[in-house]
């Protein structure tokens, strides 16, 4: 996950909910300026990734709820679980140091950063056999496709 200093994350996750004029978003402009479904939002929420405002039946959602949005889906691109990321947030306290979020953020992206290597090297061995193989097929293609090879069958 990327890390931000203290105040970088109090400015993005503070709760806002007591200033006024914040800008509100709907659940359906969330959603497509995130490219996520109405149903990964929901989903999130019903974990406590998310916690939107309600308006009736409007879910709306807040800064702080845009900037928690970006570390699930940044957390979920590097390959964090959804109990991972809401480990690591739920750790923020806004008048803390918040040392011992950044010592967890910091212990799972290393173990992550090993598991992605490992298969980053899976992979890459994958890779080379199936080209071998490839090589292999067009070059038994090219012996049974030359003019002799097909007079001798």
């Amino acid at each position: 996950m990327k890390l931000i200093s203290p105040g970088q994350a109090a400015a993005n996750t503070n709760d806002m909910s007591s200033e006024a004029g914040e800008e509100l978003v709907r659940i359906g402009e969330m959603a497509k300026k995130y490219g996520v479904t109405l149903r990964t939002l929901r989903f999130y929420e019903d974990k406590g990734l998310l916690n939107p405002r309600r308006d009736g039946s409007t879910r709306l959602y807040t800064r702080r709820d845009r900037a928690r949005l970006k570390l699930i889906l940044l957390g979920r691109k590097v390959g964090f679980s959804l109990r991972d990321v809401k480990q690591m947030m739920d750790l923020y306290d806004p008048n803390g140091s918040n040392t011992k979020q950044l010592r967890l953020a910091l212990d799972k992206s290393e173990k992550q950063l090993a598991r992605l290597q490992k298969q980053r090297a899976l992979i890459d061995d994958a890779i080379s056999e199936l080209s071998a193989s490839m090589l292999t097929v067009r070059q038994m293609l090219i012996e049974r496709s030359t003019p002799q090879a097909s007079a001798a069958s």
